[in-house]
């Protein structure tokens, strides 16, 4: 087989496609994988890391207010679409997954206009303006979140699957997770992330309670500052001389994230489709703060299914401050009742076989052709 896969921007767009792409690979190993991604994007360094060939395009989103900027996406939207099927006419596909961000718009759409089956996965309950308007042309359309499929309504063919992110962390080893931070295994680990790029007020709260994170001694903290805010912080904790006890392990980026989650006791991060996926597969509890700059406010939706549902406590960023964040970690950690609550209300909510449903439907897909 041989499969083009499409996504980009952030790791939320990612990840579920070089998961679906790796589920493919197993399950029919002759098959060949293609990334269209843009050289902006993450995924210009993520995908080439992970061994998947790499083409780019150049695309840009559209601004949702009047803009000049829109009437050059439009021109590179046509180019995009152009420079898409001449890539896919090179490597003559049996299919194309989407799985959103910009670039999916010019590589799905040219893949239909050329005839190619094609499969688009939403990670978020609120669908993005890219899967929306791909929802005319593709054959199927994969959904996270059983919610989604009413924003889809009138599309051929919708089919709730959740993330693919999900089968692919069940296989993490959580002790190489504990060994890549030069813990022992079976540490008790508590994981501060902001997302693929990092996030500011994440990182500000923090900092705040460094000072106290003494009060935990038997608990590792590391904290995931994003690449860009990383100098930044180790500056400031070393002019001000802060200390965690040694408790505390900073890093600007994880390319293990899977072996550390699979390791952690709680996971204080945003609410990103495939972060939710893989905490509900390994039922890790979680302190989710939603970020405010994403389409439709879609990570809060996604954050308070898990608050409902008892697995996770919500913190909008508004309301965030390093005292709230100290007594939320002190109400969970100190209560083994509580995370083990919490722990099975995740696992409820997890649909670990994710990636193979996915696989299955893509393969019928392309059985029909």
């Amino acid at each position: 087989m041989r499969i083009v896969l499409t996504g980009g921007g952030t790791g939320g767009h990612i990840y579920p496609a070089v998961a679906v792409g790796k589920q493919i690979q197993e399950e029919v190993p002759e098959t060949s994988l293609l990334y269209i991604g843009t050289e902006r994007g993450l995924e210009s360094r993520i995908v080439p890391a992970k061994g998947i060939p790499f083409e780019a395009i150049d695309i840009t989103g559209f601004k949702r207010k009047l803009s000049i900027d829109n009437a050059r996406t439009i021109l590179r939207f046509i180019k995009g679409v152009k420079r898409s099927k001449q890539l896919l006419r090179e490597f003559k596909p049996d299919a194309v997954v989407g799985t959103g961000g910009y670039v999916c718009g010019p590589v799905v759409y040219a893949a239909a206009k050329l005839g190619i089956p094609t499969l688009i996965h939403e990670q978020n309950v609120i669908p993005g303006l890219t899967n929306k308007f791909l929802s005319r042309y593709a054959d199927l359309i994969a959904v996270s979140f059983e919610a989604s499929t009413a924003h889809f309504n009138g599309s051929k063919r919708v089919i709730y699957t959740g993330n693919p992110c999900a089968t692919q962390v069940l296989r993490a080893e959580p002790e190489k997770g504990c060994e890549s931070l030069g813990l022992p295994a079976g540490s008790k680990i508590v994981l501060i992330v902001g997302g693929s790029r990092g996030a500011k007020a994440i990182n500000d709260a923090m900092l705040s309670i460094v000072p106290e994170l003494n009060r935990f001694p038997d608990i590792h903290f590391v904290f995931v500052t994003g690449e860009t805010y990383h100098e930044q912080i180790l500056r400031h904790i070393a002019e001000r001389k802060l200390s965690g006890s040694g408790n505390l392990h900073i890093r600007p980026y994880l390319h293990n994230m899977a072996q550390v989650l699979a390791a952690a006791l709680l996971i204080v991060s945003r609410s990103g489709a495939s972060s939710i996926a893989e905490i509900t597969a390994l039922g890790v509890p979680s302190i989710l703060i939603p970020s405010p700059n994403v389409t439709n406010n879609h990570q809060e939706p996604n954050a308070r299914r898990l608050a409902d549902a008892g697995a996770a406590e919500m913190v909008l960023e508004r309301d965030l401050t390093g005292a709230l964040l100290l007594d939320k970690l002190e109400c969970i950690i100190g209560n083994e009742d509580r995370l083990k609550k919490m722990s099975n209300a995740a696992s409820a909510l997890g649909m670990p076989e994710s990636a193979r449903m996915i696989t299955g439907e893509l393969l019928r897909l392309c059985s029909g052709r």
